[in-house]
């Protein structure tokens, strides 16, 4: 019985903290998968500022609260006729 609760323990742990909950926003299809210890964001967001029409992507990356990699905000002009 001590031997499976030695390994158990560990794993719901491990799950608690790694498995990421998905969270979608509403401005245009930006995606957030949160866990405890990690969070990924796929940033889509609908602009129209100074006459420019298109949307701004990317992605960022935090591990422990630290941004470890961004490459937001990309903006994307919207392609006219298509």
């Amino acid at each position: 019985m001590k031997k499976k609760l030695k390994i158990i323990i560990p794993l719901i742990i491990a799950i608690i903290l790694l498995v990421p909950v998905k969270e979608c926003a509403k401005d245009g299809g930006t995606i957030k998968y949160n866990a405890v210890l990690w969070s990924v964001t796929k940033h889509h967001s609908a602009h129209d500022l100074e006459g420019r029409h298109g949307y701004y992507t990317g992605t960022t990356v935090r591990i422990l609260c630290f941004k470890v990699y961004s490459d937001y905000p990309k903006f994307v002009p919207e392609q006219k006729g298509a």
